[in-house]
Order: structure tokens, then C-alpha cells, then sequence
């Protein structure tokens, strides 16, 4: 079972999110809370998978986040956002988090998304794919471009999988690689982009691919 907790400042946002993902025959919400309960819940039940609004009035997600950077148990961290928020970008980035959903995504995908965050993948919503990139600030388009020229033809390969939020496993499978030799590959992808999460190699991935920087 993937465990789930969920963590909004409205609990009409909670309560739809935990009926959807509770309809999932693998995935347990195991707390729905606002903020101020966010980071004694979390590090209570020690989830595999925090939802997290990245606007509260009490206390921003960001916050929340920055709380929880140096623990030893950290969860995978997907932030809920209505997306007008570009300004949050590289600070959620920074802090690990390692996707960005959009709080109406349909039903039937967002469990999907949730299995996906809990096995390494990244998690990109279409709705907010393209302000992400707009917004990162992380690379310029030439920057990115330059950057992904240092990989060899495999790393960008699997460097292009990256933005499906395919897990390693899923990677390997439709690049004919194990698990483990996709594992090296993005830890090499991740030093040579000279970033620290998939998700970052993910967005850089996309703005030199507006460009033309990824053939």
C-alpha cells in the first residue's frame, strides 16, 4: 500500500482527495490535515507520499517544507497549487519537491500520479507543465541547452523520459536497461545538469527542448 497523507487549509480540497485516492485498492490516506497539523502528522505516520498545498494562510507550503528538508524519514512531496504561483517555483524546488499538481486534476489521473511520485518518477500536471518551464529559473533555454550537451546519447535518452514521471523500473523497460543501469544513468544525468532532483533535470529537459537543444 502506498500511504498518503494530504495536507490543504480547506476541508472540502481534503475530504475530495482522500474519497478519490481512498477508491484506490493501493493507496491508504492515512491523514487528511490543514497546515498547522501538517508536520507532527507527517512525521507520526511517516507517510510514503505527502500532497501538499503550497498556499495556506497559517502557514505556507513552503514552510512546511523547509521544516521537513533534514529529516531522516522524508516522504516523496507533491505540491498542490491552483498555479499562479511561478514566484514559489525554485524554493519548492530547492526544498525537494519532487512534483506539481494542480488541485482540479481529474479524478481517474491522480492516483496515477501519486504511484508515480511514490516510485521515484516525476510528476509534472499538464495544465502547469509549461509555466514550470517558463518559470524555472534554474537554466536559461541556451543554459539548458548547453548543459544537456555535456550527456552522452543514452543520458538523454533517459533524460527524456524523465518528464513522463516513469519510474526506473518503467524506464528500463521501454529502453531495454535494468532498474540499476537507469538509476547510474540519472545520477550522472543529475551531476553533469548540476542539479539535485529529477524533477529539475526533468524542467531543463523541457526548456532545451523548446529550443531545439535535446536532438
Amino acid at each position: 500500500m502506498i500511504r498518503v497523507v494530504v495536507v490543504d487549509d480547506e476541508a472540502l480540497v481534503r475530504s475530495g482527495f482522500e474519497l478519490i485516492l481512498g477508491a484506490a485498492p493501493d493507496i491508504d490516506v492515512v491523514a487528511a490535515v490543514d497546515a498547522d497539523l501538517a508536520v507532527d502528522t507527517i512525521r507520526a505516520h511517516q507517510p510514503d507520499v505527502v500532497l501538499l498545498d503550497i498556499r495556506m494562510p497559517a502557514r505556507s507550503g513552503l514552510e512546511i517544507l523547509a521544516d521537513l528538508r533534514d529529516d531522516a524519514q522524508r516522504p516523496v512531496i507533491g505540491i498542490l497549487t491552483t498555479f499562479d504561483t511561478d514566484e514559489y517555483i525554485a524554493r519548492a524546488l530547492q526544498d525537494g519537491a519532487s512534483g506539481f499538481l494542480v488541485k482540479d486534476t481529474a479524478p481517474e489521473h491522480l492516483a496515477a500520479m501519486v504511484r508515480s511520485l511514490a516510485a521515484g518518477g516525476v510528476v509534472l500536471s499538464p495544465q502547469v507543465s509549461r509555466t514550470l518551464v517558463e518559470g524555472y529559473a534554474g537554466a536559461t533555454d541556451r543554459d539548458a541547452s548547453r548543459r544537456i550537451a555535456l550527456l552522452t546519447d543514452r543520458e538523454r535518452d533517459v533524460l527524456a523520459r524523465l518528464p513522463t514521471g516513469e519510474s526506473n523500473a518503467e524506464i528500463g523497460r521501454r529502453l531495454h536497461l535494468s532498474s540499476a543501469t537507469v538509476k547510474d544513468h540519472v545520477s550522472a544525468i543529475l551531476a553533469k545538469l548540476a542539479v539535485s532532483s529529477r524533477l529539475e533535470a526533468a524542467l531543463i529537459s523541457e526548456r532545451a527542448g523548446r529550443c531545439g537543444g535535446r536532438g
